[in-house]
């Protein structure tokens, strides 16, 4: 059995919902929030959104803390050795996938077996201005991108070496929501299916870590970047580390793909800021 991304039609509700849910389960309010599109509103009205939204779906359960899970069949679950992991890294002009924020650059690298494959590494327009603080951390400027594809020109490629994978990154929530978004802007459609975040499993596996940024995860596994802060040294890095968390995840009985994804409970943490006051994308927090 495989199991991987695929993109399905943007049109309803409850398929964005669906695909929030693959990744962890999730409150009323992050429903509201991230599948309504509805950024404030009490308790209540969240929750009676979400019960009319959710409720009446068979895929979707109700957990005993009052989060919405997906019904799940462990034993359905594909097997690690089955799987190819599809490592994602995008750099950003910001932390705003929903508002003016844009990919420019973004890299995959597949993971199957144990071999680490680049697939895709390419700078991208990103069709506004570079923030001169993410620049200072990427060194990707206005100049490097302006005769670069746009995501439109790539949406297919980034398509095709997603279909079918488990999408895996350094704080996923973060390189998924620009993929999705870029995938929704240009093709109308809705990225769906597994995903799996390194941070979340590098404090499970590894928890005697202080950080759990990329520099510390892979300082820890002896992996070296090549290029910090660009997306092909980062997703390259990711991917070496990703190979040693599941060489690790299988040392504790793990087998399955739905084993893995529950070995990564949510904790919540802090956001640093920048020397300005100015919060840094998440990318570069976790990154």
């Amino acid at each position: 059995m495989t199991a991987g991304c695929s993109p399905l039609p943007a049109g309803t509700l409850i398929e964005r919902a669906i695909a929030l849910l693959h990744t962890e389960p999730a409150d009323s309010r992050v429903i509201g929030r991230e599948v309504l599109g509805i950024p404030r509103a009490p308790d209540l009205v969240f929750e009676r959104m979400a019960v009319a939204l959710l409720q009446p779906d068979p895929r979707v359960r109700r957990l005993p803390d009052g989060r919405w899970d997906l019904v799940r069949d462990a034993a359905n679950s594909p097997a690690l050795r089955d799987c190819t992991f599809a490592v994602v890294d995008v750099e950003t002009t910001g932390s705003r996938p929903a508002g003016p924020d844009r990919i420019t650059e973004i890299a995959i690298v597949l993971v199957h077996g144990g071999s680490v494959t680049p697939v895709l590494d390419t700078l991208v327009n990103p069709e506004r201005p570079i923030p001169p603080v993410v620049t200072r951390l990427t060194r990707i400027t206005q100049a490097d991108v302006r005769d670069k594809p746009v995501f439109a020109e790539i949406a297919d490629e980034v398509t095709r070496e997603l279909a079918g994978r488990v999408f895996v990154a350094h704080n996923v929530r973060f390189d998924w929501g620009f993929v999705a978004g870029g995938l929704r802007r240009t093709r109308d459609v809705v990225l769906d299916g597994p995903r799996i975040c390194t941070v979340r499993l590098a404090r499970r596996l590894i928890p005697g870590l202080k950080s759990r940024g990329l520099d510390s995860v892979a300082r820890y596994f002896g992996v070296e970047i090549a290029r910090r802060h660009r997306a092909g040294g980062d997703a390259l890095a990711t991917a070496e580390v990703l190979v040693r968390l599941l060489e690790r995840a299988e040392e504790r009985g793990v087998r399955t793909l739905r084993e893995l994804q529950q070995l990564g409970p949510r904790q919540p943490r802090k956001r640093r800021r920048s020397r300005s006051g100015r919060s840094l994308p998440r990318s570069l927090e976790d990154a």
